[in-house]
């Protein structure tokens, strides 16, 4: 089972650069960089400009990236503008208290539009857990259970969507279960959870970490082909980031995948 640790651990390597992005005056950041830094989670760097880190990233001058507490529109913008992207595809890394770790998609509230959107994330995300130790079992969510089907119209088409997506999965091979509304279920045994759509996975994103404190590094970019870790500017402190940045940035992490 991937354990915090297992990032901690794979996270130092003096040689790996990190930029990192800050709004002037940022003292969060500023004592991140410092403390990072001390224990060996590469070497991290500041950048008020976050379109300067994001042609960093890209032309390698930089091994990885995080956001940071930039403005999340400016950042996203400049990762899109200098990758060429229409779109930004992230995957949020996220612990409940008590819990294991899972990865949750979409959390962009303009993300996972339908059906398609949401199997892309699938089929991004997967390569990331298998390069962290994890063979992932797959949660799609929908907006109620199947017993609710009439209530709501908005309701029946996330219903129906998750059916139509877990027969795609599973006809490529996935692990994938139709977990329906039960994300108190999907949390205890599932290493990927889709949400009906990204302003509910944003919602249940806030309820894990901003409400009940919950851990999250942060969000990879899934679309680009470098490592960019997007963060919310709620976090107190950006060190666990920063070592997500650099543990990704060096390769395969965490141990084999464990059941038990």
């Amino acid at each position: 089972m991937l354990t915090p640790e297992h990032i901690f651990k794979a996270a130092k390597a003096a040689n790996r650069r990190i930029g990192i992005g800050s709004l002037h005056g940022s003292e969060r950041v500023q004592t991140s960089v410092k403390v990072a830094n001390e224990i060996g989670y590469g070497k991290a760097e500041i950048y008020y400009d976050p379109v300067l880190l994001a042609q960093a990233l890209k032309d390698g001058r930089i091994d990885a990236a995080v956001r940071g507490d930039l403005d999340s529109n400016k950042a996203m913008h400049a990762v899109k503008e200098v990758f060429g992207l229409e779109r930004i595809l992230r995957v949020a890394m996220v612990q409940p208290r008590g819990e294991h770790i899972f990865f949750l998609a979409p959390v962009g509230i303009d993300e996972g539009a339908n059906a398609d959107e949401k199997l892309e994330f699938v089929e991004l995300a997967v390569p990331l857990l298998r390069g962290m130790g994890i063979e992932p079992r797959i949660g799609i969510m929908s907006g109620g259970r199947i017993s609710d089907l009439g209530r709501s119209a908005f309701v029946d088409k996330t219903i129906n969507e998750a059916q139509v997506m877990v027969g795609t999965l599973k006809s490529k091979g996935y692990d994938a279960e139709d977990v329906q509304i039960l994300i108190e279920d999907a949390v205890q045994n599932k290493d990927l959870i889709i949400a009906p759509d990204g302003i509910s996975g944003n919602l249940i994103f806030r309820c894990i970490h901003l409400v009940d404190g919950g851990r999250s590094m942060g969000a990879p970019i899934l679309n680009i082909p470098k490592v960019f870790i997007d963060t919310s500017r709620a976090k107190p402190d950006y060190i666990d980031s920063i070592a997500l940045a650099s543990a990704l940035a060096g390769g395969p992490i965490g141990p084999k995948t464990d059941r038990e």
